[in-house]
């Protein structure tokens, strides 16, 4: 349990950073094009945590977000990179625990995940946004609670659960998938054998 943070910083690691990154991309470009009420940007940080541990999926997340601030000028999505990375180390803690490897594991763990990014971007969305998300379900919920006379912090906590559990749940059951599907040659390179102790 100690070795929970442990990282194997290998060439498939430096690798696979760079490769979950640009899923992120990708899967944000998918739900914008489509204009989806989810976010799908988070799907390579955890395929990088399940893989590589909670380090390696911190810096997939925070990563993922640094670049997209800085090579489009969205400061806005720079300090989400916050979010990001709590994911990131949530997801990695959840599968060194043994919560992937099973079907019912990969719901826990997405509920974890989506409670960890409502938890970080909550406050972020009443410092910056007034306490929308910016996605149109959850803004019509903020919305809802602010004509019904509830406190802005509570409007933007529901505004952001109707998002970001559902998306988290999409995202890591998508990753389940994946990574049930990977080769045991490609999956054992990120192993860390028998140090972390599975709840299994």
């Amino acid at each position: 349990m100690s070795n929970i943070f442990k990282t194997k910083l290998n060439a498939a690691c430096i690798v696979l950073i760079p490769a979950c990154i640009g899923i992120n991309y990708l899967g944000k470009l998918f739900a914008s094009v489509l204009k989806l009420p989810l976010w799908l940007d988070s799907i390579g940080t955890c395929i990088g945590a399940v893989l590589g541990g909670p380090i390696i999926g911190g810096i997939c997340g925070a990563a993922n977000n640094l670049i997209y601030g800085f090579t489009t000028g969205d400061s806005i999505t720079l300090v989400y990179a916050l979010t990001s990375l709590g994911i990131g180390v949530a997801v990695g803690i959840m599968a060194r625990l043994g919560r992937m490897k099973k079907f019912s594991g990969a719901v826990l763990t997405a509920c974890v995940a989506g409670f960890v990014a409502v938890l970080i971007s909550t406050p972020l969305n009443i410092v910056f946004w007034g306490g929308t998300t910016g996605n149109l379900w959850g803004d019509a919920v903020f919305a809802w609670s602010q004509a019904s006379g509830l406190p802005v912090a509570l409007g933007s906590f529901l505004d952001e659960v109707i998002v970001d559990v559902p998306d988290k749940l999409i995202t890591l059951l998508i990753v389940f998938a994946i990574i049930k599907g990977l080769p045991k040659k490609l999956t054992s390179l990120y192993e860390m054998g028998d140090e972390v102790e599975s709840l299994d």
